[in-house]
């Protein structure tokens, strides 16, 4: 994996990634601001209104465990995700035990504040919640597969990593998940318009 869909490359992560690991606050902010809008947008599907406060655990535990890490960018990525899967299926177990429904109507994301360092990104804000709206229909093994490979940019052997699957298993979710979005209404209602405005 060399990049996200934000043209994010783990190259780029490197040096930042050294220098959090020997304990520079700044570069530890480096990584939190590169990565944390995608590990919120995979908890959105996992947890879903839970979701700020797993990220933020996620985040606790990785500031609390990094000086022990060894790998590359692209390990730390998926080292990342494994965590944030982790806490989300702590929080979805918690709240199963208070007889709380762990996932809410994902309407209710759309209010959901998130911070942004990249202006882009409020542009896009409305895409993306729609899109991690929709995401979060899907059954969850598929729902998980395509937010690490298509949102979060992890390659198959990643995906399989923080899922603890093989990537076979990766792959077919993927694909499973990719048609079923692809048949969905609101999908195939913006494909109709989208066709028609290239006419």
């Amino acid at each position: 994996m060399t990049a996200s869909v934000q043209g994010l490359r783990d190259e780029d992560l490197a040096d930042a990634l050294v220098a959090a690991i020997e304990g520079d606050p700044a570069s530890f902010a480096v990584l939190w601001r590169s990565l944390h809008p995608f590990v919120l947008r995979y908890l959105r599907v996992v947890c879903a209104d839970a979701a700020e406060d797993v990220a933020s655990e996620t985040w606790l535990q990785v500031s609390r465990d990094l000086s022990r890490f060894r790998g590359s960018a692209t390990a730390f990525r998926v080292w990342l995700f494994r965590i944030a899967r982790h806490r989300g299926i702590d929080e979805n177990r918690r709240a199963w035990r208070r007889h709380e429904e762990p996932h809410e109507a994902v309407d209710q994301l759309r209010s959901a504040s998130i911070e942004r360092d990249v202006a882009a990104d409020v542009v896009e804000l409305d895409e993306t919640d729609r899109a991690v709206r929709l995401i979060a229909t899907l059954p969850r093994e598929q729902a998980e597969a395509v937010m690490l490979r298509v949102v979060a940019g992890l390659d198959v052997a990643g995906t399989a990593r923080v899922l603890g699957k093989r990537s076979g298993a990766v792959r077919i979710a993927t694909m499973r998940g990719l048609r079923r979005l692809a048949e969905h209404p609101e999908v195939r209602a913006h494909s109709v318009e989208d066709d028609e405005d290239g006419s």
